[in-house]
């Protein structure tokens, strides 16, 4: 493990491996962190609802293909899509914070 000794909290780590708030590399960055978030979020709620893949695609009418590729990030979803798959796929209530 590499230790950098001017690195003392998590926001100065963030700060020197993805560059600072505002910058290309950490808009990027950041944007892939929340992409993974959601998608571990709908793998769980998935999995906690006992549904396949197939099941959950089958319910929100789309392909078991485009729910295997939200659950591992591969792509992008639309706001109104992700809220029908929580909400119709898997009875789950969407909320929405801004910081």
């Amino acid at each position: 493990m590499i230790t950098h000794p001017k690195i003392t909290d998590f926001d100065t780590l963030l700060d020197f491996e993805h560059g600072k708030i505002g910058t290309e590399t950490r808009s990027k960055f950041e944007e892939q962190s929340q992409l993974f978030i959601v998608s571990e979020m709908l793998k769980a709620a998935r999995k906690e609802a006992n549904m396949t893949q197939e099941e959950l695609a089958d319910k929100v009418g789309t392909k078991k293909s485009y729910i295997s590729k939200l659950e591992n990030g591969k792509v992008n979803v639309r706001l109104s899509t992700l809220i029908q798959i929580f909400e119709e796929g898997l009875n789950r209530r969407v909320g929405l914070t801004f910081l």
